[in-house]
């Protein structure tokens, strides 16, 4: 199966902070088998890396902690990755927890505290909307490792 997965599972320093999030249970998913599909839809919308950390806000914007409006980046991202997933016949995404992009379920909450709140990512909700099943590498299903 092709999973789509957050590139920054594979260690792409591609994070707002230049960092990667390395996860071992992602990288698992290939030993299983599976063909994973690394897009980081951030980079994909245009954006920088390193770049300001950004959060989705209640009116449905993302902006960045300094108050950049970068929601156009984002939805363009998020497109982009919905193309991805078409062309390699992906019904599953593995994506970062909790980011504007990302988030399956829960995000943080916009003010930048590290709260958090119910929620999709912008990049997450366009998929699931497109019938993919998305899930974030806290909560991978056991079923994926068979």
């Amino acid at each position: 199966m092709n999973i789509l997965v957050s590139h920054c599972f594979l260690g792409e320093p591609c994070r707002y902070d230049g960092a990667s999030r390395l996860d071992r249970q992602v990288i698992e998913l290939h030993r299983a088998g599976h063909n994973l599909i690394p897009v980081c839809p951030e980079v994909l919308g245009g954006l920088d890396v390193p770049r300001s950390p950004a959060e989705l806000q209640t009116d449905g914007r993302v902006l960045t902690q300094d108050g950049q409006d970068v929601t156009a980046a984002y939805l363009a991202g998020a497109k982009r990755v919905l193309e991805i997933a078409r062309e390699n016949n992906c019904a599953v995404a593995v994506l970062k927890a909790r980011s504007p992009s990302c988030g399956c379920g829960e995000i943080y909450d916009g003010t930048f505290t590290h709260r958090v709140k119910p929620g999709w990512g912008i990049a997450a909700r366009l998929l699931a909307d497109a019938g993919i099943e998305v899930m974030d590498e806290e909560h991978l299903q056991a079923s994926l490792y068979l």
